[in-house]
């Protein structure tokens, strides 16, 4: 139980045996301003509202039968109802020690865990991943980490594209070029080689239908094609591994579950879609008629299960996706990390999912939509010369642009660590710029401001972590060693306490809503009232007594753990100097 829920508890109890409803929730929330409390509890309006009593009557009434135990040190009514909590300073101190202790921080698992597919990254393996790649990927990652924090079950499923009508084209440009150059070399550049293969299906005599014998080779599973193919998808699957690792991405080659992979049973999900009918045949093409997702003149919504000339689409491969993962895998809960364009998409796939029983309403099917990356012209993300930006040239530019940062900042660093550094603070930059900002807003990509060492950025929060360790190797003593209590003497101690013990109720509420952006702020505050306490408790000043400077390298400790720990869920690493 973490601390809000603790607080929960004690005042839903309070407002119980005042004659309130059960349905009435005591909305605790940690206190915004200074004066007003640790903690306040803002739902005795409604509530008095609700019942039709004086709320300041009532919030007096609540704090009549409330038990503080040793966790509240006293309470007061603010306004027309509102209250405010001080927790008790021993109770604090001793609930640190309980963390301290702890390996996961005292963040306790949950009770009933959950067997999770979480679909994220899906890069189509026709082309290089680009920047449109980034937010499904390392967002889906993010919320890996913290599900599987928590002590669920996770899945991870990359449907990467792998299958269709563009691989004819691809595999007969790379049969070509086979016969001059290997493999390796004809794909070392995945989007130039899109291009070539787009220019001769576009301009060469006979070449449109040599690709579309390709493709009904490769559907028909001639053996020859399907080594090409095969070949082709094992280079390009390299490519994608390679910008992974750069990312520190857990996706493996494992996880891969394309496509391709559904192929044999597209044709039988059809037929028996037909056979209940909830597909009909509407010109030629197979189609489902959603009327529960109908335009206001009644017209249902239609979703193409299989075209004309007999090929199928995203929508056909995406309910033999949720059928296997609900089917064989079992899943308690089906999570699609995928931009907001495909929102309408998702809709539809899970009425007809639903509709075909595919996933019966026991089974969860989300989708957690984000918005774009956007230039400074307020446009999506490109190149100068109007391009797709590559994401393995992007991180290139961030590890070479934080390297010469870093350089710069510390010129008495060796060239080897000042790499090392530039590849964790340039990598993280990129990342924690993006996990920083609302999942479901775009935003504009400034590489001035994530590679500052200033405000809430990566760099300014594994630089605040170096900070907190070298305070141990300036004072030689190694954490573990402490033995003095934690006492909290002053206003700055009791304020970094509290938010220490916000870690946990911070996670689940992350979890809860598929915000990364409130573990970025969290970790920020973290630092920020760190810094605070910092300034105003010296902690190897030569005036310190030993009990004192333990207690506050405790609590330095404690801080170094949790920005270590959080910056770990969102996929950032830390540096022990920089």
């Amino acid at each position: 139980m973490n601390l809000r829920q603790l607080l929960s508890h004690k005042f839903e109890t309070a407002m119980l045996a005042a004659g309130i409803a059960a349905d009435c929730s005591p909305l605790i929330s940690s206190a915004k301003k200074e004066g007003f409390g640790d903690y306040q509890a803002n739902g005795v309006m409604a509530a008095a509202k609700k019942t039709g009593r004086n709320p300041r009557q009532l919030a007096l009434e609540i704090i009549e039968q409330l038990d503080k135990g040793d966790v509240i040190d006293r309470v007061e009514v603010a306004g027309p109802g509102f209250i405010n909590i001080y927790l008790n300073a021993s109770w604090l101190a001793s609930a640190l020690d309980t963390v301290e202790t702890s390996v996961r921080l005292d963040v306790a698992p949950v009770k009933e865990t959950q067997k999770i597919v979480l679909d994220y990254s899906g890069p189509n393996l026709a082309k290089a991943m680009h920047v449109g790649h980034l937010r499904t990927t390392i967002i889906g990652d993010a919320l890996a980490r913290m599900l599987e924090f928590q002590g669920h079950q996770v899945i991870r499923q990359n449907h990467m594209g792998d299958w269709g009508t563009q691989f004819g084209m691809l595999l007969a440009h790379f049969s070509d070029q086979l016969q001059t150059v290997t493999a390796e070399v004809a794909l070392e550049d995945l989007e130039e080689f899109y291009r070539e293969s787009k220019l001769r299906f576009d301009t060469e005599a006979g070449f449109a239908d040599r690709a579309r014998a390709y493709v009904v080779k490769l559907q028909r599973g001639d053996a020859e094609c399907l080594r090409l193919w095969q070949q082709f998808i094992d280079i390009s699957i390299r490519h994608n591994e390679e910008i992974y690792r750069q990312l520190k991405v857990t996706l493996k080659r494992e996880d891969i579950y394309s496509e391709s992979r559904y192929n044999d049973d597209l044709k039988i999900l059809v037929e028996e879609l037909l056979e209940r009918g909830i597909a009909v045949e509407d010109n030629g093409a197979i189609v489902v008629f959603i009327a529960e997702m109908g335009d206001k003149k009644g017209n249902p919504s239609a979703m193409i299960i299989r075209k004309k000339d007999g090929g199928y689409l995203y929508a056909s491969t995406d309910l033999a996706a949720i059928r296997y993962r609900v089917g064989q895998l079992q899943s308690d809960r089906i999570i699609y990390v995928v931009d907001a364009r495909q929102s309408l998409h998702f809709q539809q796939i899970f009425a007809v999912a639903r509709k075909a029983g595919f996933a019966s309403a026991n089974v969860a099917l989300e989708h957690y939509a984000f918005g774009t990356m956007m230039g400074s012209d307020g446009k999506p993300f490109k190149t100068r010369s109007g391009d797709t930006v590559k994401l393995a040239e992007l991180l290139a530019e961030a590890v070479t642009r934080a390297t010469e940062l870093v350089a710069k900042k510390n010129p008495q660093l060796d060239a080897k660590a000042c790499s090392e550094i530039g590849r964790v603070v340039g990598i993280g930059a990129v990342k924690y710029a993006d996990l920083s900002k609302t999942r479901t807003s775009d935003y504009m990509f400034n590489w001035e401001s994530m590679l500052s060492f200033e405000g809430n950025t990566a760099p300014y929060l594994q630089y605040a972590y170096t900070r907190v360790r070298s305070i141990f190797r300036r004072a030689g003593i190694e954490p573990g060693s402490l033995g003095d209590a934690i006492v909290l003497d002053s206003a700055t101690e009791r304020a970094l306490a509290i938010k220490l013990l916000q870690f946990a109720e911070v996670l689940d509420q992350v979890i809860k809503d598929a915000f990364p952006h409130v573990l970025c702020n969290y970790l920020y505050e973290l630092a920020s009232t760190y810094m605070a306490f910092y300034e105003a408790c010296p902690v190897l000043k030569e005036d310190v007594g030993e009990a004192q400077k333990h207690s506050r390298l405790r609590l330095c400790n404690l801080v170094a753990r949790t920005l270590s720990t959080g910056l770990d869920l969102l996929g950032i690493e830390v540096l022990e100097q920089m």
